[in-house]
């Protein structure tokens, strides 16, 4: 009986397919969105870029030192950062990583926030609100007329982007079949690549930092389209009470995937009925787990533990990466866009590897390749400039096959009472990894060159080790209990409970 209960159909995408033609214009959609994600994370990398800070009055003296009369900045490449504009020389140049710190603190805390408000008022009511916050936030934070100003707008910003990258991806995730959430949830990524690609694109033509970020900025005013192109999520509808908008909705979309007269007749009964069971039948209701529940037994809580550390080890690797690579000698403009356009080619590869190597070979091999390409400039101090870039940027594209591959392994380790609960404690935790990022790749460098390539490679190194740790789960039925959970990984004759 309960394995019957298990293999009930999907109520919304019995009647939609796995991925319809609507489906499929609605991702496109949808995937536009998360061009600002890459935008607001990286901007720091050219709203702070590099310029020597050095003394005109007497030259050669120490731009920091009681000696100096009158100091400025090289600006050759350019004309205006935030360190000339708010002054974040010497004693106050780690406040230029704060901003970088706020940013990425802003997004974890979107994510927490828009993601509970989407789950009680709507996906598509908070995603408007997001790109709009989104949008007037960042045009406003490109006159920043102090210091504070510009923080807590960056801040705002982010926070809008973080909730806009949760209500999205579950915007996405809702509407497709199970069939496709695979390559779709790595296809995601794609876009924040492309954007992460197109940052020294803007950044060439716009030197001064305040039209660098009013352009970034301003482009969100073409998500304004939503209003007229995103309907709700019809999932959202279903679960949530909302029966008869849930209903006319999956018709609309029914008719659109060119779907028969007669299977759209259908879907009224059959959904009236499958809700009808669901808020009726206690089988169907499962009991919500708590984030304690993730560390009460020992192979789940093994797991939780790993996959934590794979979130930071991502974000930390891939964001302290980016700005790594922005810091080093020879083209800045060249060398970030070859960094993010690698990140494209590493998530096609990422859909092969996952789907035919499995995902715990995949993130052993990427984490091997970030490590690699740090640890070799670390430990070898007579590289050439064009050889540490290379190497760096080897080990940023480890990162951009590490970052789509934990977004779908999570969803797999974690059971189903407790997903959402474990995805969310591995997102917070890869947020703090990025919010560190920027004092290892900036104030750590000034103490030592060698130490930001020494810390992503070890970082990246510990990641291959404990990846072994992990259970592969390609092919495995989803764990939907926290005994499932438990059980997952262990030796071989403990694996015919999951399948039971």
């Amino acid at each position: 009986m309960e394995q019957k209960e298990g293999a009930r159909v999907d109520p919304i995408i019995v009647h939609l397919g796995d991925m319809g033609r609507y489906q499929l214009i609605f991702c496109l959609v949808i995937f536009l969105s998360k061009f600002p994600s890459a935008w607001v994370t990286l901007a720091h990398l050219f709203v702070a870029g590099k310029a020597e800070y050095y003394c005109i009055e007497p030259p050669k003296a120490d731009p920091c030192s009681g000696d100096c009369k009158k100091a400025d900045f090289n600006r050759s490449v350019f004309t205006e950062t935030i360190e000339m504009t708010f002054d974040l020389t010497c004693d106050r140049f780690w406040l230029s990583s704060l901003t970088q710190f706020a940013v990425m603190g802003g997004i974890m805390v979107g994510a927490i926030v828009f993601g509970i408000l989407s789950d009680r008022l709507g996906r598509r009511k908070v995603f408007l609100v997001e790109c709009v916050m989104q949008l007037v936030c960042g045009v406003i934070a490109s006159f920043s007329v102090h210091y504070i100003m510009y923080i807590t707008l960056r801040f705002l910003t982010a926070v809008a982007t973080g909730g806009q990258m949760t209500t999205s991806f579950v915007l996405i995730m809702e509407i497709i079949g199970p069939s496709r959430r695979e390559a779709m949830s790595i296809l995601y990524q794609i876009p924040f690549f492309m954007g992460h690609a197109l940052l020294p694109l803007f950044s060439y033509f716009l030197r001064d930092w305040h039209y660098f970020h009013l352009c970034i900025s301003s482009i969100s005013i073409i998500y304004l389209m939503y209003v007229c192109l995103v309907s709700e999520s019809p999932r959202w509808l279903f679960t949530t009470g909302h029966l008869d908008e849930a209903i006319t909705l999956v018709e609309k979309i029914a008719k659109k995937n060119g779907r028969s007269f007669e299977n759209i007749q259908l879907i009224r009964p059959q959904m009236e009925e499958a809700y009808q069971i669901s808020v009726s039948d206690p089988n169907t209701l499962k009991k919500r787990g708590t984030v304690f529940d993730l560390f009460r037994t020992p192979n789940l809580c093994k797991n939780t533990i790993v996959m934590v550390y794979q979130w930071l080890n991502a974000c930390m690797v891939y964001y302290g990466a980016a700005q790594f690579i922005s810091k080093l000698g020879g083209n800045i403009f060249l060398n970030v866009f070859i960094s993010g356009v690698l990140g494209i080619p590493g998530c096609i590869i990422c859909i092969f590897m996952t789907k035919y190597s499995g995902r715990r070979l995949t993130l052993i091999i990427s984490n091997f390749i970030s490590a690699f390409g740090f640890l070799l400039i670390a430990c070898i101090s007579n590289l050439s400039a064009s050889l540490v870039s290379i190497f760096a940027i080897i080990g940023l594209f480890g990162a951009s096959l590490t970052f789509p591959n934990v977004y779908l392994y999570a969803g797999e380790i974690f059971p189903t009472v407790v997903r959402t609960t474990g995805v969310g404690l591995c997102s917070c935790f890869g947020r703090i990894g990025s919010m560190i990022a920027p004092f290892v790749a900036s104030d750590l460098a000034l103490k030592s060159p060698v130490i930001p390539p020494l810390v992503y490679g070890i970082i990246a190194a510990l990641g291959f080790v404990l990846t072994f740790l992990l259970p592969e789960t390609r092919g495995l039925p989803i764990v939907e209990t926290l005994a499932d959970g438990e059980a997952l990984g262990k030796k071989q004759n403990n694996k015919s409970k999951i399948e039971m």
